[in-house]
């Protein structure tokens, strides 16, 4: 469950669900599995599923999520979009160890 400035949010909404389809909706936890859904709604998710997000996650949360994923875990068009819509610079991270 996370707060959002006026209301709790519980459960991961029907139009979201299709986007995290390889994952058990009921399961998923707002907090331990953050970087799953955002990564995921950014990278196939529509206007109101990104809507949505920004509206349960603070963007500087998103834009840190964003910047510290590895490349492999993005499409290449959503992953430049989102890096230059949070003002992120280019570089990228190859490896979880560099």
């Amino acid at each position: 469950m996370i707060m959002d400035s006026a209301r709790t949010i519980e459960k991961i909404p029907q139009y979201v669900a299709p986007f995290l389809w390889s994952y058990d909706i009921a399961a998923l936890d707002f907090e331990r599995d953050k970087k799953r859904i955002v990564v995921n709604v950014l990278n196939f998710g529509t206007k109101e599923a990104t809507d949505w997000l920004f509206s349960v996650y603070p963007k500087e949360e998103i834009r840190k999520i964003v910047a510290e994923s590895l490349y492999g875990e993005w499409n290449k068009k959503s992953l430049y979009y989102w890096r230059f819509v949070l003002g992120i610079s280019t570089q990228l991270k190859t490896s979880r160890f560099s």
